[in-house]
């Protein structure tokens, strides 16, 4: 492996890192998102409010998908559900397509194809 392909492969490591931790930061604020609301929290309590203001430009996309199920005052949003599938799958696209170029053979590239499978 020459010393181009070394860096690109560090630079598409880093790339692909730095994009699964901005993923799962999306997905864990909308899984806060999720059972505040399937738990019926407090809407007027200040980190409640603040998870909501958060996630509503991640979940607008997808409001008019899927009703809203109540049951018994709790809140199954299926359009937070769709989001974290949504962009999960946009992530490891995203991943998919930056590593296309990548040489099979290469064990950073079978380590990082491996990861989030």
């Amino acid at each position: 492996m020459n010393s181009y392909t070394s860096i690109r492969t560090k630079t598409l490591s880093r790339g692909s890192e730095i994009l699964w931790y901005i993923v799962d930061a999306i997905e864990a604020l909308l899984l806060l998102r999720f059972a505040l609301r399937l738990f019926v929290a407090n809407p007027a309590a200040w980190f409640t409010r603040w998870v909501n203001v958060a996630t509503d430009p991640l979940v607008a996309p997808f409001v008019s998908v899927f009703r809203i199920t109540r049951v018994e005052g709790n809140v199954f949003e299926w359009t937070t559900l769709l989001a974290m599938v949504v962009y999960w799958l946009l992530g490891a696209a995203i991943i998919r397509l930056l590593l296309i170029g990548r040489d099979i053979r290469d064990q950073a590239a079978i380590e990082l194809n491996q990861e989030h499978k």
